[in-house]
């Protein structure tokens, strides 16, 4: 069973509904006796970063998914801000994250503010660095959707699982050992995106 974290902040219903479609069971949640039992979690978000911190803190679900992520080392794959939070810092809101991945997160700085619209919205491709689980039998050309204006800049490049073109390039998908991020919505990127989240429960 997969938990999908519900701390006020993301498109739960959304990525409860692409599991459903490839036929795995999960629950949206913020009980941490129901987060413990889960094979593995999904961490979503869509908002602002510093709003986002303080909602999981004053929910108490800090402790449980440290516990269950970095102690107990169970799967996790964070969506949009929700891949931002494992960063140790983010611009937006001048708020510490979650610190699980060596990273601070940046508003866009592109060059040509009228070619180049912020946030970036839209269908874009993916540059593979590394191998992962993640991404098993992904082509290069696959388009994913993307909707934000701040991305994560990380300091090992071991962890960058792909990059995506936009002014210039930024970090669109990590790991690092049982934890998973991608920047874009797997669960509004039609069949790869599907492909995307099977991956992470059957393989990852």
């Amino acid at each position: 069973m997969i938990a999908i974290i519900d701390y006020g902040m993301g498109n739960v219903g959304s990525v409860l509904k692409a599991l459903k479609r490839i036929n795995v069971k999960a629950t949206i949640t913020s009980d941490v006796e129901t987060i413990q039992k889960a094979e593995k979690i999904i961490l979503p978000g869509v908002g602002h970063f510093g709003s986002a911190m303080k909602r999981l803190q004053q929910s108490g679900l800090i402790d449980v998914l440290n516990e269950n992520v970095i102690i107990n080392k169970k799967p996790i794959l964070g969506i949009c801000l929700g891949m931002q939070l494992f960063a140790n810092f983010s611009e937006e809101g001048n708020s510490n994250g979650l610190g699980w991945i060596d990273a601070e997160v940046k508003r866009f700085n592109v060059s040509d503010k009228m070619k180049y619209k912020i946030p970036h919205i839209g269908w874009n491709s993916l540059l593979h660095q590394n191998n992962s689980c993640l991404m098993n039998n992904l082509e290069h050309e696959k388009l994913f959707y993307f909707v934000h204006s701040y991305h994560m800049i990380c300091k090992n490049e071991r962890d960058v699982l792909t990059l995506t073109d936009y002014s210039y390039n930024f970090v669109s998908a990590v790991q690092k050992e049982n934890i998973f991020g991608t920047q874009f919505h797997p669960e509004k990127s039609h069949k790869q995106g599907l492909e995307i989240l099977k991956n992470f429960v059957e393989k990852c």
